[in-house]
């Protein structure tokens, strides 16, 4: 185990008096100085970066900004995964009063196209080769852009245009501008000021273009200062880093809480290495969408369908043990005696050794936002033993808005956070008011207009709040299903629990002004997969295994069990399965995984049709 591999005690440092990202920064640069601050795997081994040398790096790559003519409230784009250098660029960028915007590593070359030129980029730092095609790609319409600078330049050594730029070649003219310049620096961090723009964070536009949202450094800062009311902030915690830092969520656990708990970052080394990283690193904190902690449990699921007799027996004693335990603390009683020696015997016999499996023995903090989880996966997890809490916010409230306190309500996303009121519309809308509001939408007045009023930021969500200021959030106001019989239906709680089963990924519940409900699925290929094998099912590929008669009735079993839970109306009547294996890279899904309701119904018009004429 590594030397600084436990959690330290004592408190996290608070950010009083700096009011601002680059001000905070540089305080607990200076304050933390040889202690790590974040760590990558290089070679097999985990390789350790120190607080003064993020640091450095930070400030030679603003410096080099700086000296290449980047002016204060100038846009400073980055289109890379998520990797250390994302940080040198960030904190580069706002330390030299530029306005740091991250780009989607997933998105095509016309997306890229469409973020620099309405965020007005005057430079772009990119991971490698492959990004930097991209824009290469588009540049003749993006003239704004002076120096693109590329972080890897592997497989680019005789690549030559006056444009681009090795990273190690800013840094360098960075140092230089230091040594010619020594307060330069300095009082470039002491001219930011609280209600300058700080970042802007593109939507996943699920419902059209993206569209840049403005945050402020006072937005950032109170969500750094107000983060414990529901997250541990104490000194020397692990954390692993994986979901695009563009993201407001990586972008909050990554970046901006560790600048107050001095959390380690890990960085994965890609989204497929996940489950391995997790469990070298065993996070004290981890946060992940529904979609990461879906796959875990599938993984389980499948594992102890395969286990011995006796195996599945002792699975099944156990987690009945947990969820004794679980039910009685979501109930606000305190677990027996019995109930607790019960749990010790469990916890030492079987699930330690599921919560190392999935890296999760040493976590105090497990959290889940960004799209809606089931809460018979959360009752899991703290069957288990992980504390699993749901948070809620959006991008355009800078993060979290909503979390669980000690009091846990399963189907709930907690109550409203310090200074955060929330209140309900008289149709239905859920509506957040606080310091965390964003300034608006870059170059959309009028959008801007209809997403904050007197103060109030209109979510889209619906949602209703119980006796006690607990959040329910019940669908997007634009996915409100309302059948050809008038029943309003939410297909959020249908489809939560639709992913639920190890075998589906995804699942979009169709049936607007329709007769009935069906559904389109994304099936999950590894563990189907697994199962045609076991089951001697013949198939070639992706599309051949959604085909086969097996597959179609093992998804239907699964539907089955779902519609059980729910009134006639609401049940699926009919479904087919999307036969393409989709990624990040496809238009159906967001950068955070999740199907784009609007877009999926589009383009499998004629499959979603075709359920309903051989109804008719």
């Amino acid at each position: 185990m590594r030397d600084d591999a436990m959690p330290v005690s004592g408190q996290a440092i608070q950010v009083e008096g700096c009011d601002t990202i680059p001000k905070l920064f540089w305080h607990q640069v200076s304050a933390r100085d040889g202690r790590t601050a974040f760590r990558e795997k290089d070679l097999g081994i985990w390789r350790s970066t120190s607080w003064r040398d993020y640091g450095e790096r930070a400030r030679a790559a603003g410096l080099g900004l700086a000296k290449l003519g980047l002016a204060r409230g100038e846009v400073v784009s980055i289109l890379a995964e998520t990797v250390p250098e994302w940080l040198y660029a960030d904190m580069g960028t706002m330390g030299a009063g530029g306005i740091s915007n991250g780009i989607y590593p997933t998105d095509s070359a016309k997306q890229v196209e469409y973020i620099l030129s309405d965020s007005r980029s005057r430079f772009l730092f990119v991971e490698d080769e492959e990004q930097l095609d991209k824009f290469l790609e588009v540049r003749e319409r993006c003239p704004l852009v002076r120096k693109v600078f590329v972080f890897d330049m592997e497989g680019l050594s005789d690549f030559r245009d006056e444009q681009v730029m090795a990273f190690d070649e800013l840094l360098a003219l960075g140092r230089q501008h230091q040594t010619d310049h020594p307060r330069l620096w300095e009082k470039l961090v002491s001219g930011s000021r609280a209600e300058d723009l700080a970042l802007l964070v593109y939507t996943s536009g699920t419902t059209g273009p993206p569209k840049g949202a403005m945050l402020s450094h006072r937005n950032v800062i109170f969500q750094i200062s107000n983060a414990d009311a529901f997250i541990p902030m104490t000194m020397g915690g692990e954390q692993l880093a994986f979901l695009p830092l563009c993201h407001i969520a990586e972008r909050t656990f990554t970046v901006f809480l560790p600048l107050r708990s001095g959390a380690i970052a890990n960085f994965a080394e890609s989204v497929e290495t996940v489950p391995e990283n997790v469990r070298e690193v065993a996070p004290t904190s981890f946060f992940a969408v529904p979609r990461i902690w879906e796959r875990f449990y599938s993984g389980i699921a499948i594992r102890m369908k395969e286990a011995t007799w006796i195996g599945r027996m002792a699975y099944r004693w156990a987690i009945g043990v947990g969820l004794g335990i679980a039910e009685a603390r979501l109930d606000g009683r305190a677990p027996s005696t019995l109930q607790r020696l019960l749990f010790r015997l469990a916890d030492f016999m079987v699930l330690d050794n599921i919560k190392r499996a999935i890296g999760m023995h040493r976590i105090r903090f497990a959290g889940t936002g960004a799209a809606p989880i089931a809460p018979d996966l959360i009752k899991w997890y703290r069957a288990l033993g992980v504390d699993m809490r749901e948070v809620y916010g959006q991008t355009e409230n800078c993060g979290v808005a909503t979390g669980m306190p000690d009091c846990i309500k399963l189907g709930t996303v907690g109550i409203a956070a310090p200074r955060t009121e929330v209140r309900i519309s008289s149709e239905g809308e859920i509506l957040l008011r606080g310091p965390h509001v964003f300034m608006g939408y870059l170059n959309n007045p009028q959008k801007t207009a209809e997403t904050v009023r007197d103060g109030w930021l209109h979510t889209g969500d619906v949602g209703s709040l119980d006796n006690e200021g607990y959040l329910k959030i019940t669908d997007r106001m634009k996915d409100i299903i309302i059948t050809a019989g008038g029943k309003n239906i939410t297909p959020s709680e249908i489809e939560n629990q639709l992913k639920f089963s190890p075998y589906i990924s995804d699942a979009v519940v169709i049936g607007d002004r329709r007769k009935f409900l069906s559904c389109l699925v994304m099936i999950d290929y590894e563990n189907v997969a697994k199962h045609a094998q076991d089951n001697n099912v013949p198939f070639t590929d992706f599309t051949s295994l959604c085909r086969t008669r097996e597959v179609i009735e093992l998804i239907g079993t699964e539907i089955e069990k779902v519609n059980q839970n729910f009134a006639r109306v609401e049940t699926i009547k009919k479904f087919r399965l999307i036969e393409q294996q989709l990624t990040a890279e496809d238009e159906e899904l967001t950068p955070t995984m999740k199907l784009k309701r609007k877009f999926v119904n589009e383009k499998y018009k004629s499959l979603i049709d075709g359920m309903y004429v051989e109804a008719a």
